[in-house]
């Protein structure tokens, strides 16, 4: 037994089956009305009102070649008004969102819907008006045009992306049945009701009713790794009706069946269907269907008839809605521009009233500004608000998002552009399929990954075993000696042996070879014998077909030890062993299956001895053996080691049986497999009879790859306070082994179950309801009294058992049931069941809230949309950041759910890279994508965003304060060309490189370093506090370029006696002294200084200048003279040094204080970045030392015991299939010969 700590569960209630994928939330509406109608008997309710079904909704019906029978009236539904279209979808599909005539107007209308793109088009329609407007037209049509132009050309490329990869799906090419011959076709022209023709290595077009294949008995091999992320091949079979009958073209053109069937749906573990066919009716499930996604293998033609097309599909379905995703900063960056336009029309309202009351008192007195309107001064001050709100109007940056949209493509392609990764072995770099999210990567809380293929390999290795109580694996030399380093065996004298097999123990190697011990002989005949692998020659190849890869990699390893399996038969096995060949007679063959966890075989000898082979889980083995089986004690201390090493197991042992015994035992089997009711239940008791005083031989441990760098990149993403939660499909003792492997689960930890999660929330809600102010104040006591030393292994049966997610469709009416009984009875409420929405909801927070306290959570046998829903609980009750990761299309649902979705593009498919966000080859490259280029996105735009705020500040409110000068008379303060080219010429360049290209340490710091992540996560470098410090910051930089030079104009004269104190010269003084500053404040916040940025402080400040000299030049004055105003004001001003004086002190006086607050937040309150940057030296130097050493392993060995996973597929395997003989060739007499290698079907290239 584990000695790992395990909570004790009081609870009796009748527990979820931990084995079994709970599709519970998609039951269909016959299964559903079945419940009910139980569900009512139970309770003694009364029955409701039962309204007859009207004839018009027929279930799901399909008649073969016969495309007019699905357009029949009775199959419309109503799309819009007196509009109908048939319920059955055409096979083509669609992910894009624009096409030709929609581009123009859906795109406006997206990009409209910013407030700031809103806001400046009002804008725009008030500057057409004479009465209010202060500034040309074109100084905000240009921006504006300039805005909507460069988003509507990414959006067009990026849709052109989606269009382009339709196009491509929709046009494949598959053979249908028409007009009695088979014709070429695209896969958007496919109906439902076709008749269909697949080769080898096709893609499945839709989902298809398999009728007939090459192979015997219609067998049809496919490759789910699209659907599911595992490679292993899977069979799917025709009815022996159709096999018989559909072979020719004339036959399939006249079949003309009848399939009712369910409805579609998301279960990719389900199909329940009738097949009427010359008024016989056949039964349908699931193993007769060929699901789309998935790939034929190993079947040179085969025929089906199309059930479901399109997005009726059950790849289609499982894919969920796509969702707009936007990063916090985008949200929060709106609220600030709503912010901003509050402040903006406080402020025009206060200047508007100010206009009012000095038109009032001094404007309609003076002579001189009589203006010949007959005006009040409600009037006047009423178009001043809008004159106003025109000038300040750059409060509300337009070139913000034009920015952002910039920043984002660059940070894009950084991703896209690094070396570090970049997987060689397949060619394939990483891709940032969008350049929305990028910030966003620094301020992931949360990490949701799936198990095979993302963070293993899926691939499984034959690693160590141990036989009569002695380990074999570890390196040792032929005589049996233990070496520190060991070498690979050489199998060059087993010419089936496997060129890759590394192997380092060379004395089992010499023991097999010489065959002194007939235990380890027997071992590896056990492996070669016991088990439903399929072989099939190809091309004098031998391919193993298995219903896992663990038991591929038992038969691979027992060949590349010289007991390789040849062939099979309905009741025959062959097996080379060493150097002759022995045919064994197959008796029965008792399979796997979740409840028994082993599998056995029952040989008659050539000898005519019988013999019981097993193997299976230590756990039930151990239950089975005989009293005097040697070596019990030593194989658990194996099997301890073995899953201290996060190894897979699995014992193996055998049973002689006499004849008699077979003989009476024979007759319990048969009548149990005719059995018309439970069947099943009696077949597994006939079993146990047989499978009882076992002797154990060994055990054998299998590695279950990880992929490289896991555990190592977990332990960095932990440091850096980002939970990762595994959710998979796999059992619970593969995923709870898998997390030890990653270093997720420990030893230290103290591992929760379903059970026992069950128990503590009921608990908690128990004591909501007995509180009186239960539902008015929050609970808010830790479940566990140790943070951080707790996980959380749940099943998908648990998961719904514990958030009441059983059955949408009736949920209601359960809620509305329990209320009334709630409402009326004086019996407490039963603590299993919610008694309405708000427990319900209260039930899920809690549970979040108790996974959150864990440090690790894997939920394992959950469905793609639970994995989605988990997902969802999480960011609404903690509104944290969340990304998904997966490789196959069940991993699709939550990546589109999660805030980030990456997809990992391996040898699974391109199902989940299609949906994702990000997408790269290995796991590991997660914490480069999070760590370096997801904290330097999310430093960069935050340091863009403030210094952004702060320069329209500084630069808009100066109006402001000349407003007080002017008489609120809406004058600008400065030239109308100056204010157009701010934004575009003169200060965006510097801020645009440092969004670009900033970083406050280099990449191998900030992964040596993960706490430099923790200030995203926390929000804490742009936020509303930070927008305020950019707001004051603005503020006083707008006073002092405004009144230091209106202090030095104020009484002051120049070298040649003129007063330098006119309009215009302090207009260029104040422009000056504001394109100086804030150029020079963009340097100070410059962490990372390269070539371009020195440039480009420079060449803006210059740019300004040469651009003011020629505007202010004679010879453009003479050109457009009601333009261009401000004739000679440049170098009029700008030839005073007195002027130069007070640039430079407006200049100085405005850095001053940023200097100073700088060096003392540094010095006295320096932040982890600061203290990185202080010693980075010394952490390069340390790197480098490092670099020297060798890497230390991912896991300590011998720690203490836990239960290892056993080794078997999540399903039952190939038994019945063999049984039946339906899947056997006839071996042939004589075998030419086989090449030098055999391979598992997964791996090869020429399947």
């Amino acid at each position: 037994m584990s000695a790992r700590h395990r909570t004790a569960s009081q609870d009796s209630q009748e527990e979820p089956d931990d084995e079994v994928v709970p599709y519970s939330d998609d039951e269909t509406d016959d299964e559903l009305q079945s419940e009910d109608d139980l569900d009512r008997r139970a309770d003694q309710l009364p029955e409701p009102e039962i309204r007859p079904t009207p004839a018009t909704e027929p279930g799901w019906s399909i008649r073969a070649n016969d495309r007019e029978y699905c357009n029949q009236p009775q199959f419309q539904k109503k799309v819009f008004l007196c509009v109908k279209k048939s319920r059955y979808s055409g096979n083509a599909i669609k992910t894009y969102k624009y096409n030709v005539l929609t581009f123009l107007p859906l795109n406006l209308y997206e990009q409209f819907k910013r407030a700031a793109n809103l806001y400046f088009l009002c804008l725009l329609i008030l500057q057409i008006i004479p009465q209010i407007t202060t500034l040309p037209w074109y100084t905000t049509l240009v921006p504006l045009v300039l805005v909507l132009g460069i988003t509507a050309i990414k959006d067009l490329v990026d849709d052109l992306a989606r269009h382009r990869m339709d196009k491509e799906i929709n046009n494949r090419r598959c053979e249908v049945l028409l007009n009695g011959r088979f014709e070429e076709t695209r896969w958007m022209n496919l109906q439902v009701g076709d008749v269909v023709r697949l080769k080898k290595n096709d893609f499945i077009p839709a989902d298809i009713l398999s009728l007939s294949s090459s192979n015997p008995n219609s067998l049809c091999y496919v490759e789910t790794a699209e659907l599911d992320g595992e490679t292993n091949l899977k069979f799917k079979m025709g009815l022996k009706v159709t096999d018989e009958c559909l072979h020719e073209e004339d036959q399939l053109a006249r079949f003309n069946a009848l399939i009712l069937c369910e409805e579609p749906n998301n279960r990719l573990d389900k199909f329940m269907g009738t097949m009427i066919w010359d008024t016989q009716s056949y039964p349908l499930d699931l193993d007769n269907m060929l699901l789309r996604g998935c790939k034929i293998r190993n079947t040179d033609v085969c025929h089906g008839l199309v059930i479901f097309a399109g997005n009726d599909t059950k790849i289609m379905k499982n894919g969920g809605k796509t969702r707009f995703k936007r990063t916090r900063i985008d949200i929060l960056m709106n609220y600030m521009v709503y912010t901003i336009f509050g402040l903006l029309v406080l402020l025009c309202a206060g200047l508007a009233i100010g206009h009012t009351y000095w038109y009032e008192s001094i404007g309609s007195k003076a002579w001189y500004l009589i203006d010949g309107l007959d005006y009040s001064s409600s009037t006047r001050g009423f178009l001043s608000f809008w004159g106003y709100i025109i000038i300040l109007n750059t409060m509300v940056p337009i070139s913000l998002y034009v920015s952002v949209e910039v920043i984002r493509l660059g940070q894009s392609k950084f991703i896209n552009w690094d070396l570090q990764m970049y997987y060689g072995e397949k060619d394939t770099p990483a891709k940032a399929r969008t350049t929305t999210l990028n910030e966003q990567l620094g301020q992931v809380e949360y990490i949701f990954s799936d198990k095979t293929g993302t963070l293993t390999q899926n691939i499984m290795a034959f690693k160590k075993c141990t036989i009569t109580g002695r380990t074999y694996g570890d390196p040792t030399s032929a005589d049996g000696v233990s070496l520190d380093r060991g070498t690979p065996v050489d199998f060059s004298w087993n010419k089936y042996a496997e060129k890759n097999f590394q192997f380092e123990d060379h004395f089992l190697v010499s023991s097999i070879r010489a065959k002194k011990d007939p235990q380890i002989l027997e071992f590896f005949k056990l492996l070669s014998l016991c088990h439903t692998v399929m072989v099939e020659q190809k091309e004098d190849e031998l391919v193993y077909q298995a219903a896992s890869p663990d038991e591929g990699a038992l038969v691979s390893a027992a060949c590349n030890f010289g007991y390789v399996f040849l062939s099979r038969t309905q009741d025959t096995i062959t097996v080379l062993e060493m150097d002759h060949e022995e045919t064994y007679e197959m008796l029965a063959l008792l399979d796997f299956n979740s409840d028994r966890k082993r599998m056995s075989i029952i040989l008659r000898y050539p000898d005519g001895k019988i013999r019981l082979y097993c193997k299976g889980a230590d756990t039930v083995i151990y239950q089975r053996l005989d009293a005097n089986s040697k070596n019990k004690e030593t194989t658990q201390e194996a099997l301890d080691i073995f899953a201290n090493e996060t190894l897979r197991t699995l014992c193996l042992c055998y049973k002689d049986i006499s004849q008699a015994e077979y003989d009476a035992w024979s007759q319990k089997h048969q009548a149990a497999s005719v059995s018309m009711e439970n069947r099943e239940e009696a077949l597994d008791t006939v079993y146990e009879e047989i499978e009882e005083n076992l002797l154990l031989i060994g055990a054998t441990a299998i590695e279950d790859k990880l992929q490289d760098g896991v555990p190592e990149t977990i332990a960095n993403l932990a440091k850096a306070d980002i939970k990762i939660w595994v959710l998979t499909g796999d059992k619970k003792e593969t995923a709870e082994n898998i997390g030890y492997a990653c270093q997720l689960l420990t030893d230290d930890m103290k591992i929760h179950y379903g059970e026992d999660v069950n128990v503590q929330l009921r608990n908690r809600q128990t004591q909501r309801r007995n509180d009186p102010q239960g539902r008015n104040k929050k609970l808010k006591e830790q479940f566990y009294t140790e943070p951080g030393k707790n996980a959380l292994v749940i099943t998908g049966g648990w998961l719904n058992e514990i958030l009441y997610e059983k059955k949408k469709k009736r949920r209601r009416l359960r809620l509305k049931k329990l209320r009334k009984r709630f409402i009326h009875s004086t019996n407490p409420p039963d603590s299993s069941q919610p008694v309405d929405e708000w427990e319900k909801e209260k039930r899920q927070e809690d549970f979040v809230d108790m996974a959150c306290e864990c440090s690790s959570v894997i939920c394992c046998r959950v469905t793609p949309k639970q994995k989605a829903n988990v997902v969802s609980l999480v960011k609404r009750y903690k509104k944290a950041v969340t990304l998904s990761i997966g490789d196959g299309a069940n991993d699709v649902n939550m990546i589109k759910t999660a805030d980030i979705g990456v997809g990992i593009s391996g040898q699974e498919g391109m199902q989940a890279v299609m949906s994702s966000d990000y997408a790269f080859a290995q796991f590991r490259y997660l914490q480069r994508l999070l760590l370096v280029h997801g904290r330097w996105s999310y430093i960069r735009m935050c340091k863009f965003l403030r210094y952004f705020f702060y320069k329209n500040f500084a630069f808009t409110l100066v109006h402001f304060w000349f407003s007080f000068f002017n008489g609120f008379s809406s004058q600008t303060a400065y030239e109308d060309w100056f204010i157009t080219l701010y934004n575009v010429c003169y200060s965006s360049l510097p801020v645009l490189l440092v969004g670009l290209l900033d970083q406050d340490v280099n990449d191998k710091l900030s992964l040596r370093h993960p706490k430099l992540y923790l200030p995203g996560q926390q929000g804490s470098l742009f936020n509303y506090k930070n927008f305020f410090i950019s707001l004051f910051h603005g503020v006083y930089t707008s006073l002092m370029i405004f009144f230091i030079p209106y202090g030095a104009f104020l009484q002051t004269m120049g070298q040649d006696g003129e007063a330098p104190s006119d309009y215009q010269s302090f207009a260029v003084v104040a422009a000056s002294s504001l394109i100086i500053t804030v150029n020079l404040q963009i340097s100070l916040n410059t962490s990372y200084w390269t070539f371009v940025n020195f440039f480009a402080v420079l060449g803006s400040i210059a740019i300004y200048f040469g651009v003011m000299f020629d505007i202010h030049s004679a010879g453009i004055h003479v050109i457009l003279p009601t333009t261009f105003t401000f004739t000679g004001a440049a170098s009029n001003a700008l030839r005073q040094p007195y002027l130069w004086l007070t640039i430079i002190l407006t200049v100085g006086i405005c850095l001053l204080p940023v200097i100073c607050i700088q060096f003392l937040c540094q010095s006295i309150w320096p932040s982890v970045g600061d203290k990185v940057q202080r010693n980075r030296k010394k952490y390069e130097l340390e790197d480098e030392e490092e670099e020297r050493k060798k890497k230390r392993p991912a896991f300590q060995r011998g720690g203490r015991s836990r239960r290892s996973a056993y080794a078997f597929s999540h399903s039952t395997g190939y038994a019945d299939l063999i049984a039946s003989g339906r899947s056997i060739r006839q071996r042939p007499r004589v075998r030419p010969e086989l090449r030098e290698s055999i391979r598992e079907a997964p791996q090869t290239d020429n399947i």
